[in-house]
């Protein structure tokens, strides 16, 4: 038999050894979550690390292999990727590495097209994933004559890709443009493209994934109907894939064909309303491609809601495509100054106003030709020495041209101007 001292006893140590355990317990738990933070601490420091080591090797690549002037590549596959649009892809014809760009960057092509009394400059967007080495692609769309005028002709370079055949050699300049998705930011994204423009975009979504990054990203994607959805199966794949991949395709004009929920996502064209309805927060950086209606309502429907210039970026297609707002002038502001143009060639001084959107325009409507290839500042067909005075220029360039020259496609003068055209 027990007796009361020996239970009491037997009580005052349990708890002792309780208390022990609970303590030691604990210590433990506290060592195991120091070491859990450690090890995060440590594997973010080398995710970092090794992001940062990656982008300069990309960086020491692109300078190491990137060529000067036009190299030689081949039209090594074709395919059809909707109506009218062809996914080209180029190899280089001679063997050499490919330097690695940046997603958003185009390339620059000079064409020999018959019946052209000179070469024709045009510029297109990298398709695909920047570590696809073997290959650059570039997605096209022949385009047709413009709806409200069927007696033109199509598109000429479009066209004239669209003829070519696999094995044909195309003089290619290295890829450029400043138009490009920062790979090393973690900041949440909205990727937009409109018709076509969905090629640059569809690099930077691609990039994404091949980085194999968790960065929250949306991607929309706005075309007519079943008919124009170019990389219907591989969108699809991508976001069935990718949870942090959130895919949202709009149609304007759907026919009986197209399947809502499963072709398309939306009846409707893309709009801020839409990303309103989508997005938990304007807390994204954007970045948009399509045609300018698009961009111009996109861009200014983003800033009326409060989202930084600086959160927004886009493809132009020359200065008239999406025009930053211009802070309002005083009341009581003096009128804009009219300068003097001289083209020295051509032997004519024209007063300009600013009406027009570019020196280029400007010298094109009254009947002084000068050469222009993107109109959006990039291939540098168009570069013009300058005699006298200065420019000013509406949008980033992505050709730099050199010194005491400028592009006119891009540029209004800020002063009296000479120019050897």
């Amino acid at each position: 038999m027990i007796g009361i001292a020996e239970i009491a006893g037997a009580l005052v140590l349990g708890g002792v050894l309780l208390e022990v355990v609970a303590d030691a317990s604990g210590t433990v738990r506290r060592r195991l979550f120091e070491a859990q933070r450690q090890r995060v601490a440590l594997d973010l420091f080398r995710a970092r690390v090794g992001a940062d080591l990656a982008a300069i090797r990309r960086e020491q690549e692109q300078r190491e292999v990137a060529w000067e002037g036009f190299r030689k590549f081949r039209i090594d596959r074709k395919v059809m990727e909707a109506e009218d649009i062809c996914s080209f892809y180029f190899t280089p014809h001679d063997r050499m590495p490919l330097p690695r760009f940046r997603p958003g960057q185009f390339l620059t092509f000079q064409l020999r097209v018959p019946g052209q009394p000179r070469p024709v400059i045009r510029c297109y967007s990298l398709s695909d994933s920047p570590e696809r080495r073997e290959y650059y692609r570039c997605t096209i769309k022949r385009l047709p004559p413009p709806r409200d005028k069927p007696e033109t002709l199509p598109g000429l370079a479009s066209s004239f890709f669209h003829e070519c055949s696999e094995g044909d050699l195309i003089d290619v300049r290295a890829p450029a443009g400043n138009f490009c998705l920062d790979l090393n930011s973690d900041r949440p994204v909205v990727l937009i493209g409109g018709g076509i423009g969905l090629t640059p975009v569809l690099s930077m979504l691609n990039a994404i994934c091949d980085a194999n990054i968790p960065r929250e990203t949306w991607f929309f994607y706005g075309v007519r109907n079943r008919h124009e959805h170019a990389m219907y199966e591989h969108l699809k794949n991508i976001a069935a894939h990718h949870p942090n991949i959130h895919l949202v395709i709009c149609y304007s004009n759907p026919t009986e064909s197209c399947a809502l929920g499963s072709d398309y996502n939306v009846h409707g064209w893309v709009s801020v309303d839409l990303f309103k309805q989508m997005l938990p927060s304007n807390n994204y950086e954007f970045y948009i491609c399509g045609p300018p209606a698009m961009m111009e309502s996109v861009t200014q429907g983003l800033r009326e809601w409060g989202v930084p210039d600086a959160d927004v970026h886009f493809e132009a297609f020359g200065p008239a495509t999406v025009k930053r707002q211009a802070p309002a002038a005083a009341p009581d502001a003096a009128p804009a100054q009219a300068f003097k143009i001289s083209f020295a060639r051509s032997g004519k001084a024209i007063d300009w106003e600013g009406e027009d959107d570019s020196i280029l325009e400007f010298a094109k409507k009254h009947g002084i030709a000068m050469s222009s290839g993107c109109r959006a500042g990039n291939c540098g067909t168009c570069e013009t020495a300058v005699r006298e005075g200065s420019v000013k220029y509406l949008l980033e360039t992505g050709h730099k041209p050199t010194e005491r020259s400028c592009l006119p496609c891009v540029a209004v003068p800020a002063g009296d101007l000479v120019l050897d055209a």
